[in-house]
């Protein structure tokens, strides 16, 4: 029996990769752009704390292997459900 353990992106790397195109968006200081969906992509703005929680880990590692780190939308695209997002925001908002 293997356990697999997932990979875990440092929020830093993640970070230095997309601020520079994040910067000409206004977003606000603190926050970062994403992109989510599984076809049609929706833009958020996330606080950047989100980034640390392992839910949200969780999704970026997804991403990581689908998009790799290359976001032309110019912020984070994360292949899941919009609702699916909602719902992990909302709860990471009340925790």
């Amino acid at each position: 029996m293997a356990i697999h353990f997932q990979r875990i992106i440092p929020a830093k790397q993640i970070l230095r990769r997309i601020l520079p195109s994040a910067e000409s968006t206004n977003v606000p200081k603190g926050h970062v752009p994403v992109y989510v969906g599984e076809t049609q992509k929706k833009r958020f703005v996330i606080p950047i704390s989100y980034l640390k929680h392992p839910s949200f880990q969780n999704l970026l590692s997804q991403a990581a292997e689908e998009f790799g780190f290359d976001h032309p939308l110019g912020g984070l695209t994360i292949p899941c459900r919009e609702e699916a997002f909602i719902d992990l925001t909302c709860r990471l908002d009340c925790s």
